[in-house]
C-alpha cells in the first residue's frame, strides 16, 4: 500500500527536481548575455561592492592566503573581483549551469585571473569538497533557486573551517518594494523560486550551527539582504 507520506515525498522530490532543472535551463540559456543584463547595474554590482567591503573589514591586515568558495558563481564576476583585489584569496566558483561555468573560465582567462580562480560545475546540496575546506563561502542571487534551503546551508557549514564565514545575499522581500520586485516580478519571470524572509534566513543559519548571525540590508529599488554567520 502506498502511504500518504510516500506520495508527499514523491511530490516534493518532483517539485525540487523541477526547480533545479528549470534554473539550469534558464541560466544555460542566459550565460552568453548574462554580463549585459540590467540586473548587473541594479543588483549584482552593488552586491559585489558590499561583499568586498565586508571581506576587507573581516580580514583586516591579515596577509595569510585564504580559500573562498563562491556558490552560484555565474560567469565568475565576483570571483574575478576578489582575484583582482589585493586580498590574498584563492577562489573556487561553483555553478549548477555548465554554460555559466564555461563562460566563467573564458572570462578568467581573458582577464588574467585564472591562476587564482577555478570554476567547477556542481550542486550546492552536494558540495564536492571535504569537510572544513574553506575560510569563506559566498552565495549571491542564487539562493532563491535552491529547493532544499536548510540542507544547502548545512552543506555550506560542513565545508567551512572553524571560524570561517558564510555570506548569502538575496532579494529582501520584507517590505512593499521588495515584495513587488521579488515575489511578483522575479517570480513571474523565473517561476519556481522562493525568496526567504529575513527571519527565516536567520533560522536557517542558526539551525545549521552557525553563530554571530547578522543581517545587512542595502539598496532601495532592488532591496537586498545580506546574511552572515560564523562556523
Amino acid at each position: 500500500m502506498v502511504t500518504d507520506s510516500v506520495v508527499t515525498d514523491s511530490v516534493l522530490t518532483d517539485k525540487a527536481d523541477t526547480m533545479k532543472s528549470t534554473a539550469r535551463r534558464q541560466f544555460d540559456d542566459w550565460a552568453e548575455t548574462y554580463n549585459q543584463s540590467f540586473l548587473h547595474h541594479f543588483m549584482f554590482r552593488p552586491t559585489y561592492r558590499v561583499l568586498l567591503e565586508e571581506l576587507v573589514a573581516w580580514r583586516g591586515e591579515d596577509a595569510t592566503r585564504f580559500r573562498v568558495l563562491d556558490i552560484g558563481c555565474g560567469t565568475g564576476n565576483l570571483a574575478g573581483l576578489f582575484a583582482g583585489s589585493s586580498l590574498p584569496a584563492r577562489i573556487i566558483g561553483l555553478d549548477y549551469a555548465p554554460a555559466m561555468v564555461r563562460v566563467a573560465r573564458e572570462n578568467a582567462e581573458k582577464t588574467g585571473v585564472d591562476d587564482d580562480c577555478t570554476f567547477l560545475p556542481g550542486d550546492s546540496e552536494h558540495l564536492p569538497f571535504a569537510d572544513a575546506s574553506f575560510d569563506l563561502i559566498t552565495c549571491s542571487h542564487s539562493f532563491h533557486h535552491y529547493p532544499h534551503k536548510q540542507e544547502t546551508v548545512r552543506e555550506m557549514r560542513r565545508v567551512l573551517r572553524p571560524g570561517g564565514r558564510l555570506i548569502i545575499v538575496d532579494g529582501f522581500r520584507d517590505n512593499a518594494v521588495g515584495w513587488f520586485v521579488f515575489d511578483v516580478c522575479i517570480t513571474a519571470v523565473e517561476k519556481d523560486v522562493y525568496h526567504v524572509p529575513w527571519s527565516e534566513m536567520r533560522e536557517l543559519f542558526l539551525r545549521a550551527g552557525l553563530t554571530d548571525v547578522r543581517h545587512r540590508k542595502f539598496s532601495w529599488w532592488f532591496p537586498l539582504l545580506m546574511t552572515m554567520g560564523t562556523a
